[in-house]
């Protein structure tokens, strides 16, 4: 059940936390994108991140859509609202998410974190096949921040930075191994990262599917507000 209480609406950053995948791709992240028809479509490259982008979904933006993906490619798309795919295209997923951005932070002791690099990728995507915390590809870590905890030399917890659009910075792939869980780890690291997101000038926001209750819970007790649902689609071009 998506909480009723929702962060009050800004119209500057409404429009930009609605469609973050496109207005991280047009800004700070441009340098992993992909484009069709002079940028009209948008997509990560496919070693860093699996999202698309367009700006409105109106009929021009599906055609180039189906450019950069090319025929029986999909096109995962996360924003406010994602209308029905038209002609042409197979919606072979959809889904409901929650987005929630950082307000009056909770407090809570930090274990020491370690800032990762590509040298530590082969443990990070280890790390994420045994929690299945979402997507981690071998580039992701070039989104932004990533740290980790380390118990006598193995990593045993991580989070990081996702997308970053004007204002705010994505707090994604929390995770911790089964042998290090209910030790406080993975709360420790997403408040450690969102103060360090605040200090840069910016605010920390998330993503929790909407049926992960324990998780809205979770986020919630740590000082996260529920913005508005999500919709997340994967929709295949099949020419």
């Amino acid at each position: 059940m998506i909480p009723a209480t929702r962060r009050p609406v800004e119209p500057e950053r409404d429009a930009v936390l609605g469609n973050p995948v496109w207005h991280a791709l047009r800004g700070t992240q441009r340098a992993l994108a992909v484009s069709a028809r002079g940028g009209r479509a948008l997509r990560y490259h496919p070693e860093v991140n699996i999202f698309s982008a367009a700006d409105q979904l109106e009929e021009a933006d599906w055609a180039a859509l189906a450019e950069l993906v090319g025929a029986g490619g999909v096109a995962i798309l996360s924003r406010d609202v994602v209308p029905a795919a038209p002609t042409g295209w197979l919606e072979v997923y959809r889904g409901t998410g929650v987005q929630l951005v950082a307000g009056n932070l909770a407090n809570a002791s930090a274990p020491a974190l370690e800032e990762l690099s590509a040298a530590d990728v082969p443990e990070m995507i280890e790390l994420v096949r045994l929690t299945v915390p979402g997507p981690f590809l071998p580039r992701t870590h070039e989104l932004g921040t990533y740290v980790g905890v380390r118990r006598e030399g193995q990593l045993v917890a991580m989070a990081g930075e996702r997308m970053r659009v004007p204002g705010h910075a994505e707090i994604s792939a929390v995770c911790t191994h089964p042998s290090a869980r209910r030790q406080g780890l993975a709360t420790a690291l997403t408040l450690g990262l969102a103060r360090e997101i605040r200090s840069r000038g910016d605010e920390a926001f998330l993503h929790v599917a909407a049926e992960n209750e324990s998780a809205l819970r979770l986020y919630q007790s740590l000082g996260f507000e529920v913005r508005r649902p999500v919709e997340v689609v994967a929709a295949r071009f099949e020419g």
